[in-house]
């Protein structure tokens, strides 16, 4: 239930209504609106039912929300989310959501000190504000390349101390999650680990902010309904990402439902990212993506970039060389100043 409050409720009368409302064995969620404020209620809400909500002072009206996302229902929050990374290096602080664009790019994964910080100086120096690599990387085969692990972090947060690029780098164990919010800035969660609950109650209790990767085979829905479990366990900074989805399509590695930007945009106030490196899987294709996924709304992009994509250790056929990713960042600029967004 939202129980929206009068334009001139006071604090003494919204106090009221918290109170009551965890007497009753609710969770309350006040959200502060520039016109007016709101009061999420999480729990069961038949109690409210038999409760005399609507007399109580302050509030205007009530209504009931259906749709079983409720923290990261647009409804339960006027304003959009806006995450913020504190400035580095003399640097402004990163902004995520609102009118900033954010671009994440970096190479899969951590494969050297010298090859990271390499990428690290290219992707800075064209724009970006946040290096994204996989210390520890989930591989279809157990064969393949599974990342350097904590030494890979390491040389994260050299590279950041270097050049003053935020981090965000995956989580793929809970054992892994503390270790992992104390050396990145950003906590991300893997498309194959969306709908890992155990992982997703954990990071939900970290003070980082928290970005999910749409699953592979997953619904919109089922990507907020991963959300809400980061967001019922206290911890309400998450980002949405849309990485593509596995389709019949066989041109690309995925099938990127650009689509997702706007619908993620009507239902929650959560910041949205797109990912085109994986959402199609080949270099060509990640800028004109990107480019569209700025058209679409979306709040920032995350796209992989290695100086020699035929010497990766993964992903190379979808990683950017240093001068394709300079001359997307300028084409992104262009238009996000068209949709008003600056970056």
């Amino acid at each position: 239930m939202i129980i929206v409050l009068k334009q001139d409720a006071t604090e003494a009368q919204i106090e009221h209504i918290l109170e009551k409302i965890r007497e009753w064995g609710l969770t309350p969620s006040l959200s502060r609106g520039e016109e007016r404020s709101i009061i999420g209620v999480i729990g069961n809400e038949s109690i409210l039912r038999v409760k005399p909500v609507d007399v109580f002072p302050g509030v205007d009206y009530t209504m009931n929300v259906v749709k079983p996302y409720k923290l990261a229902n647009a409804a339960f929050h006027p304003a959009r989310t806006v995450i913020e990374l504190p400035a580095l290096k003399g640097a402004p602080p990163v902004r995520i959501g609102g009118n900033d664009l954010v671009v994440m790019a970096g190479p899969c994964a951590v494969e050297s000190r010298e090859g990271l910080l390499e990428v690290a100086q290219c992707v800075k120096e064209a724009g970006a504000t946040v290096l994204r690599a996989g210390a520890f990387k989930p591989r279809t085969s157990p064969y393949a390349f599974q990342g350097m692990g904590v030494k890979g972090l390491a040389i994260l947060a050299e590279a950041r101390e270097k050049y003053g690029l935020h981090i965000v780098s995956e989580v793929m164990d809970t054992r892994d999650v503390e270790m992992i919010a104390e050396m990145c800035d950003i906590i991300q969660i893997g498309a194959r680990n969306m709908q890992n609950f155990n992982l997703l109650k954990v990071v939900g209790r970290c003070d980082k902010p928290v970005m999910i990767k749409r699953g592979l085979s997953s619904t919109i829905q089922e990507l907020l309904m991963s959300a809400e479990y980061v967001m019922s366990q206290g911890n309400h900074r998450v980002i949405l990402c849309e990485r593509g989805i596995r389709t019949f399509e066989p041109m690309t590695r995925n099938t990127l439902d650009l689509s997702a930007v706007p619908v993620l945009n009507r239902e929650s106030h959560l910041p949205v990212i797109v990912d085109p490196s994986h959402g199609t899987g080949h270099w060509d294709l990640v800028s004109p993506m990107a480019c569209a996924a700025v058209a679409a709304g979306t709040d920032g992009v995350m796209v992989e970039v290695h100086p020699r994509p035929e010497e990766a250790f993964s992903d190379g056929s979808q990683s950017l060389l240093p001068e394709k990713f300079r001359l997307m960042m300028k084409q992104m600029r262009a238009i996000a100043g068209a949709v008003g967004k600056t970056m």
